[in-house]
C-alpha cells in the first residue's frame, strides 16, 4: 500500500509480525524474548489513568474567547485588556456523579471548566451550569459526593444517603430545586448557561478590587429534555451529549457564549443581605446587572480524546494578574483540592502535558518526578534567591492585600437563610414546571426508607414555599408540615 506508514514499538524499531507471537516451534509456548508482544501488552494494562471522583463522564472542545466590551477599568487582566482581544481555550463539559462510562442524560449538574491560555499564564475558570451549589464549606465535600457515588455493600446508587445529607444539610435546596427542574437534564452542552458560580476578586491597574461573577449565556438558547426522553437515551445512546458537541463542530456549527459578569463594590460585601462568598447564594440581578464582556465560540474539535479531554487538568487556583480568589470557603477547598487530585491522577508533570502546557514561558524551579519528558530546566539555576540571573519574583504582581480580622476557629456562615432563594426561584416557574418539579422530586424521594427523612426535607421545602412543601408531601403520601 502506497504511503504506508511502518508499525514500530515504543522505541522506533519496525515491528515484522503484528498479528503472531513468538513461540517455540509451531505448537509450543510463547517466548519472553517476544518484546513486541510484551511491550503491547504491559502497555495495554496501563492504557487507564484513574478517573476522576467527580466529572468524571466528559466531552471537550477547543476555540477562542473574544473581548467585545472594555472591562479595563475593573481589572488588569492581559487577555481582557482590549476590546477585539482573542485568546485560545480549551472547554469541558462533563457530568458530576457518574463514572466515565455512564449516561450523558442524567439528572444531574454539568460541569463547565473553561482554560484561557494567555500570554500571562492558564486561566482556568471550573464552574458549572448552575449558579449555585449543594454545599459552601470544602470541608463537607467528601461527604457530600459519597452520598452521590455507589452504596459500599451493594455498589448500587443510594437514594436514602442522598436525601438524608440534603434534608441534614439545609443549604442544599437551592440547588436541589435547580437539579430536578428542567433544567436538571440539558437538551445539549450547546444549549445550557455555564457560571463561574463562585465569587472571585478582580483588581485593576491601580490596585482597586471589586468581586465579581462571572454568567456564560448560551447563544443558542436554553433547551432541555423531556425525563422520558433521557431515560430512553441513556439506555439507547449514553453518549448523545458527547456525540452532539462532536458532531456540530465537525459540521461548522459551532457553539457559542456570551459572557457577562456582575460587579460588586467591595465595600458592598458587608452590607448584602446574603453572603458574597455563600455559593449556594445568588446575587440579585437587579442589585448587580449583567456587564458584557466578551464572546466564546468553540471551532475545533479534538484530535485525540484521552490526550486532550481525558488529560486536561484544570484548577480554580489557576489565576493570572488581575483575577484573585475570595474568602469563599468552597473556593478555597477547591483551589487546593483540584490541583492535588490532578497530581495523584496524571502526575506531578501534568502541566507539561501539551492540553495543559501554557503558551505564557515558564521558569521555576520544579525540576525532576515521574514523566518529566520535556528538557527539565537543563542547566540553569534551580534555586531561588540566587546570584547568577535565575528566575526570581516580581513583587508588582503580588496578590492585593484584604484585611482579614476574628479569632482563628472553625465557624459557620453568618447568614442561614436558606429558603428565599430557592422559593423566590419555585414562584418565578410556570405551573407546568412547578408540577414537572413536583413530579421530579417525588419520584426521587419515593425510594428513601426513612420517613423521617422525607419528612425533614419536606419541611425544608415548605418554608421556600408553603405550595411547594405540601405538593409535594402529597405526592408521597405523607402530611403536610403545620406551623413550619
Amino acid at each position: 500500500m502506497d504511503n504506508q506508514k511502518p508499525l514500530t514499538t515504543s522505541t522506533g524499531a519496525p515491528v515484522g509480525d503484528n498479528q503472531n507471537s513468538m513461540t517455540a516451534g509451531h505448537r509450543g509456548p510463547t517466548l519472553i524474548q517476544d518484546y513486541h508482544l510484551l511491550e503491547k501488552l504491559a502497555h495495554f494494562n496501563r492504557e487507564r489513568v484513574p478517573e476522576r471522583v467527580v466529572h468524571a463522564k466528559g466531552a471537550g472542545a477547543h476555540g477562542y474567547f473574544e473581548v467585545t466590551k472594555d472591562i479595563s477599568q475593573y481589572t488588569k487582566a492581559a487577555f481582557l485588556s482590549e476590546v477585539g482581544k482573542r485568546t485560545p481555550i480549551f472547554i469541558r463539559f462533563s457530568t458530576v456523579a457518574g463514572e466515565l462510562g455512564s449516561a450523558d442524560t442524567v439528572r444531574d449538574p454539568r460541569g463547565f471548566a473553561v482554560k484561557f491560555y494567555t500570554e500571562e499564564g492558564n486561566y482556568d475558570l471550573v464552574g458549572n451550569n448552575t449558579p449555585v451549589f449543594f454545599i459552601r464549606d470544602a470541608i463537607k465535600f467528601p461527604d457530600f459526593i459519597h452520598t452521590q457515588k455507589r452504596h459500599p455493600q451493594t455498589h448500587l446508587k443510594n437514594p436514602n444517603a442522598v436525601w438524608d445529607f440534603w434534608s441534614l444539610s439545609p443549604e442544599s435546596l437551592h440547588q436541589v430545586t435547580i437539579l430536578m427542574s428542567d433544567r436538571g437534564i440539558p437538551a445539549s452542552l450547546r444549549h445550557m448557561h455555564g457560571f463561574g458560580s463562585h465569587t472571585f476578586k478582580w483588581v485593576n491597574a491601580e490596585g482597586e478590587a471589586v468581586w465579581v461573577k462571572y454568567h456564560f449565556k448560551t447563544e443558542q438558547g436554553v433547551k432541555n429534555m423531556d425525563v422520558a426522553v433521557a431515560a430512553r437515551l441513556a439506555g439507547e445512546h449514553p453518549d448523545y451529549h458527547t456525540e452532539d458537541l462532536f458532531t456540530a463542530i465537525d459540521k461548522g456549527d459551532f457553539p457559542a457564549w456570551k459572557l457577562y459578569v456582575q460587579i460588586m463594590p467591595v465595600q458592598d460585601a458587608e452590607t448584602y443581605r446574603f453572603d458574597p462568598f455563600d455559593v449556594t447564594k445568588v446575587w440579585s440581578q437587579k442589585d448587580y446587572p449583567l456587564i458584557e464582556v466578551g464572546r466564546m465560540v468553540l471551532d475545533r474539535n479534538p484530535e485525540n480524546y484521552f490526550a486532550e479531554v481525558e488529560q486536561v487538568t484544570l484548577s480554580p487556583g489557576n489565576f493570572v494578574p488581575g483575577i484573585e480568589a475570595s474568602p469563599d470557603k468552597m473556593l478555597q477547598g477547591r483551589i487546593f483540592a483540584y490541583a492535588d487530585a490532578h497530581r495523584y491522577r496524571v502526575g506531578a508533570n501534568h502541566n507539561t502535558l501539551p492540553i495543559n502546557r501554557p503558551i505564557a514561558e515558564v521558569n521555576n524551579n520544579q525540576r525532576d518526578g515521574a514523566m518529566r519528558a520535556d528538557g527539565n530546566g537543563g542547566s540553569s539555576i534551580y534555586y531561588e534567591p540566587n546570584s547568577y540571573g535565575g528566575a526570581s519574583e516580581s513583587p508588582s504582581h503580588k496578590p492585593a492585600p484584604f484585611a482579614v480580622s476574628g479569632l482563628a476557629d472553625s465557624v459557620p456562615y453568618d447568614h442561614n437563610d436558606h429558603y428565599t432563594q430557592a422559593g423566590d426561584l419555585y414562584r418565578l416557574l410556570s405551573e407546568e414546571e412547578r408540577l414537572r418539579l413536583v413530579a421530579n422530586i417525588v419520584a426521587a424521594m419515593t425510594p428513601v426508607e426513612k420517613d423521617e427523612i422525607k419528612i425533614r426535607q419536606i419541611g425544608h421545602f415548605y418554608k421556600a414555599d408553603p405550595e411547594y412543601g405540601t405538593r409535594i408531601a402529597e405526592g408521597l403520601g405523607l402530611p403536610a408540615p403545620q406551623g413550619v
